[in-house]
């Protein structure tokens, strides 16, 4: 059985998918065949063809260097620019849970490692109408472990201490925080850190800086991370 771990985030825009890029691009350094999964895609663009393109997983395909094909990567892709679950009901393609596992089963057994980034913040609903089908659902189908993906700037002791409290009342297992947008000598970057580790007692895994090209975490640390 493969391994995989599940990336999450305060919110939107956090940087979950440059972070899962990252992890990924140090995994196949060190050549590990690893694999990229995404439940659901909104706000994608039309290539010329007029097909989708599944943006969050070129993008990591392409910072990362897997050889993973597009097309195993994400069952759902969306046009609109909204929560996945707002998403399928404008375009009228529910997401379907089978589906999401099949899929995610389907890339771990071609692959050693498997990294599966959420939408949005780990409340992000998924699908929301007859059905009701959250992130959590995902995660604990297939007992998926998780590192929490913050911003290092103001207002992120809130977002992650509440994140962490949440994800603990429903028992799913977070193994770190990643700070994205990090500043060496911030006093307030560093501050927050250090009082979101305090708060949570949760380990700060790694501080990513902007255009950061790598993660600096040891090839150990990142092993860990999925036992």
């Amino acid at each position: 059985m493969s391994k995989a771990l599940f990336i999450t985030g305060t919110g939107t825009d956090v940087g979950k998918t440059y972070i899962s890029g990252l992890l990924l691009k140090k995994l196949n350094a060190s050549g590990k065949r690893a694999a990229y999964y995404k439940a659901a895609m909104s706000g994608n663009t039309r290539g010329a063809d007029g097909a989708l393109i599944p943006g969050d997983a070129l993008y990591v395909k392409t910072i990362s260097g897997i050889s993973q094909p597009l097309e195993e990567m994400c069952p759902y892709v969306y046009e609109a620019a909204v929560s996945p679950h707002l998403a399928a009901k404008i375009e009228g393609n529910p997401i379907s849970t089978d589906t999401v596992l099949h899929g995610f089963d389907l890339v771990r057994a071609r692959y050693d490692y498997v990294i599966a980034e959420g939408s949005g913040g780990i409340l992000c609903p998924l699908r929301f109408d007859g059905q009701k089908i959250l992130l959590e659902d995902f995660i604990k189908a297939r007992s998926l472990s998780c590192v929490i993906t913050a911003d290092a700037g103001l207002g992120t002791i809130n977002s992650v201490v509440l994140t962490a409290e949440y994800m603990k009342s429903r028992g799913i297992t977070a193994k770190g925080i990643i700070f994205n947008h990090y500043e060496p000598n911030n006093i307030l970057h560093d501050d927050n850190i250090f009082m979101c580790e305090q708060m949570t007692g949760l380990k700060v895994i790694a501080r990513v800086k902007n255009r950061d090209c790598d993660i600096d975490m040891d090839d150990g640390e990142l092993e860990r991370l999925f036992l």
